[in-house]
């Protein structure tokens, strides 16, 4: 960060310097106006935001609170936190644009690569095995590709071995030379052993005669890749995913030595995959942490000059969602975004329809002109580390890499990598990371637009040829929509098995000032779980109401208008709905000190902010006894 000389032309020279209390006044001012009466601390407290691993996000940074953290250097020199390069991707022209294929059939396959590598792309990432193709197809699936100007990544899992012998026999049968050949084999025992469940000691042989192979031959190939997207898909928060990998990557480092190779080669037979969210503040500090966490550990084993973390960005699979797919456009782009920002050397950037199927060459244009804009028209690696200075970022960066080292340091207590997967100690701490989450994520805390927020009943779905099956048997696959898609499910069945979906009646109450806020309310609620709202609120009052709701055709109803009303009308309302034959009666509010005159009344259940959505719409759909 540069400090400019004071030569008086100050835009601030005419203005006294604010303090941090000034700023904490102007806030108990506002917050006193919304109904918290605090001061001080208090007042910047109540606008933090908790984050996984004990971090806390403040609603204000200053220089202070960086003067004591640990300086990130300088872009291409140690800890790395600010890049691996001193010219960060501007030298190359942005990062590289990695397009995943994993069709099975070699001539479709051949079809997609070509046309990702003639609009865009600049390297593959191929799913090879059971996963994807067959290793016999490897060579018709890059038919016509320039293998010594398109880098090639290679995931096989427990065939990485096979997959890694016949991409080098095509290299050489092309005529490509060892210099020219670039790229990833893939072996990863232990991201295997996460995704399986069990751990094959052979497998780690044969990754070290690889890398013994491509260090000595192969200067542009790396041989093992450590992938944190196993601990990231089962739903581990972001120190974890870094502390998993950099256990990871100094279990493959004692193995590489253990074969021969010094600390310097052993690092460079690395990569590195994680994953990039739409929380584009905590995947820019990730992938800046991780950085500087490797740096730690190349210094610690004596090779402080290889610590240059070499990164693969891939957005995430986990908040990818079935209905609504359009909007995965938007998550994928603020996520690749961030990796960028971030110093990722690679990127890839998964279709929007990547969670129903194999995805189609709309969807992979889409995914890969992401990239395009965000570097060619944005510019967004014209700047080395443009996020570096930041005293939020840095603060963030410095928080997370304490957290992932502390939970690094627990699995090497452990006994390491391998032993802390087959004792559950990773699967366990993942699992109760996720449980938290699900709990967000069912009270809407942690909102997912067109899931769990304004959800479209009417969308028409979409599909694709179904994708391979995944590797199972070890660390489960999470999805923020998985909840609410079991009751969207429910919902479709009911539709295809009796021509309409389960109906909610909004009974409103008074003028449309009055009701419309708790209307959008509880319609976005419904919906949630493929309850149908009746459409046009009918404003209703204790006498027409049975009426009304008769007419609708629905099973349940929901009460909605203001507070003040509620006083006036609601409880009639309500035993006038039960005499009608509804289910279950809800109010949309909280009831404060009237709850127990609605409940005796006849309101069986209040929907607020902040209450179970999931628990609420599942009670729905089975007293309306939907399958």
């Amino acid at each position: 960060m540069t400090v400019l000389p004071d030569d008086g032309l100050s835009l601030a020279a005419e203005f006294p310097d604010a303090t941090h209390e000034q700023w904490q006044r102007l806030v108990e001012g506002v917050l006193r106006k919304s109904g918290k009466d605090v001061t001080g601390t208090a007042a910047e407290e109540a606008l933090s935001t908790s984050l996984d691993d004990g971090l806390r996000t403040r609603p204000l940074y200053t220089a202070d609170d960086t003067r004591e953290a640990d300086s990130p250097g300088l872009p291409g020199f140690a800890p790395f936190t600010r890049g691996g390069s001193a010219a960060g991707t501007t030298a190359t022209g942005g990062w590289d644009v990695r397009q995943r294929h994993e069709r099975p059939d070699p001539a479709r396959a051949n079809e997609a690569v070509l046309a990702d590598l003639e609009n865009g792309v600049s390297s593959l990432w191929l799913a090879v095995g059971d996963a994807g193709l067959p290793v016999s197809g490897l060579e018709q699936a890059l038919d016509g590709v320039y293998l010594d100007l398109a880098p090639v990544a290679l995931d096989a899992g427990a065939e990485f071995d096979a997959a890694a012998r016949e991409l080098l026999r095509i290299f050489e049968a092309r005529g490509v030379t060892a210099e020219e050949a670039r790229g990833s084999l893939g072996a990863d025992p232990l991201g295997l052993a996460a995704r399986t469940g069990t751990y094959e000691p052979e497998l780690a042989g044969q990754a070290a005669a690889l890398a013994q192979l491509t260090s000595r031959q192969y200067p542009g190939l790396r041989a093992l890749v450590v992938e944190a997207l196993p601990y990231h898909e089962a739903g581990a928060s972001a120190a974890q995913e870094l502390g998993c990998s950099l256990a990871t990557g100094v279990a493959y480092l004692r193995t590489l030595t253990e074969a021969g190779l010094d600390v310097e080669a052993a690092c460079g037979q690395l990569d590195f995959r994680y994953a990039a969210t739409a929380d584009q503040f905590l995947t820019i500090a990730k992938f800046r942490a991780a950085r500087r966490l490797w740096a730690r550990v190349a210094e610690v084993c004596g090779a402080p000059g290889a610590g240059a973390q070499r990164q693969h960005a891939v957005t995430s699979s986990v908040m990818m969602t079935r209905r609504d797919p359009w909007v995965n456009m938007l998550r994928t782009t603020i996520a690749c975004m961030a990796a960028g920002v971030g110093g990722a050397d690679s990127v890839t950037v998964l279709p929007f329809d990547q969670a129903i199927g194999l995805p189609d060459a709309f969807a992979r244009r889409i995914a890969r002109n992401t990239s395009t804009i965000l570097v060619e028209e944005s510019h967004l690696s014209r700047v080395v580390d443009p996020a570096g200075g930041s005293w939020y970022v840095e603060q963030l960066t410095d928080e997370l890499a304490a957290a992932a080292w502390e939970w690094f340091q627990e699995i090497e207590q452990a006994g390491g990598q391998q032993q802390a997967l087959a004792s559950g100690l990773v699967g366990e701490r993942i699992a109760a990371t996720w449980e938290r989450r699900t709990k967000a994520l069912a009270k809407r805390r942690e909102p997912i637009t067109g899931v769990s927020e304004f959800p479209n009943l009417a969308e028409r779905q979409v599909d694709r040829d179904p994708a391979p099956a995944k590797p199972s048997g070890g660390l489960p696959r999470v999805r923020r929509d998985e909840t609410y898609e079991a009751l969207r499910a429910r919902s479709d069945a009911h539709l295809a098995a009796t021509g309409a979906r389960p109906r909610v009646f909004l009974a409103a109450l008074g003028p449309a000032a009055a009701h419309t806020g708790r209307v959008t309310f509880a319609a976005n609620l419904f919906q949630a779980g493929g309850v149908e709202p009746v459409h046009d609120p009918v404003t209703v009052d204790p006498g027409s109401v049975a009426g009304a709701f008769a007419a609708s055709g629905a099973g349940v109803a929901c009460i909605c208008s203001s507070d003040a009303l509620y006083a006036e009308q609601a409880a009639d309302v309500a035993a006038a709905l039960k005499e009608a034959g509804a289910r279950t009666v809800f109010l949309a509010g909280r009831p404060g000190e009237a709850e127990d005159t609605y409940r005796s009344a006849g309101v069986d259940a209040f929907v607020f902010a902040g209450s179970d959505a999931v628990a609420i719409l599942t009670s729905v759909l089975d007293r309306m006894e939907v399958k």
